[in-house]
């Protein structure tokens, strides 16, 4: 099969769509959609999210160095793609959206009660890159919904219903393929 060249900057792969919270200095607070995001080391752990500078957001990122990264679901895709498209400056989100703020251990930024998982947390480095500006993260805790984790204790990400954002599309997950070094190990 020929595959097609594409042109840098057509968003062909799937990302995870996630719903950023995040406080300015005064304490007023914004939920986001955020398709730029990821792992970016396990030790010490760290994330990254890039954002618009001249998004609402943005600016309160800046003034705290903190935000926290909310888990979407498919449940929770009205309000992933809402919050991608409508500004907090002009209307208060969580309100509008019923989104319940819960109390955040180490940061001043809301974790979404709706999402299974939210990780706060804080900025060690800002990177301009163009568009879109780098924020890095230390992770200062994540918090996990009980009703997600499976008898090893560890999160069950196929019940929570992730969601993704491929080309402008949303996506819920599908069918699990295999486990880490599944394609090396010996058969029984």
């Amino acid at each position: 099969m020929a595959k097609q060249q594409w042109k840098p900057g057509n968003m062909l792969y799937p990302l995870p769509a996630v719903l950023v919270t995040v406080a300015d200095r005064m304490g007023k607070e914004n939920v986001f959609t955020v398709a730029w995001t990821g792992t970016v080391c396990t030790n010490p752990p760290m994330v990254s999210i890039s954002v618009r500078p001249e998004r609402y957001s943005h600016h309160m990122i800046q003034e705290t160095g903190e935000f926290v990264i909310n888990l979407t679901t498919e449940k929770l895709a009205y309000a992933a793609d809402y919050c991608g498209v409508r500004s907090g400056k002009d209307e208060d989100k969580f309100e509008r959206l019923k989104l319940t703020r819960e109390k955040a251990a180490f940061v001043k930024a809301p974790l979404l009660a709706e999402a299974p998982v939210s990780i706060e947390c804080r900025v060690t480095e800002v990177k301009h890159l163009g568009s879109h500006d780098l924020f890095l993260a230390k992770v200062l805790a994540v918090h996990a919904e009980e009703a997600y984790m499976d008898n090893r204790r560890r999160f069950d990400l196929k019940s929570a219903r992730p969601l993704t954002y491929s080309h402008g599309e949303y996506f819920g997950l599908g069918k699990k393929l295999g486990d880490f070094g599944f394609s090396v190990k010996k058969k029984k």
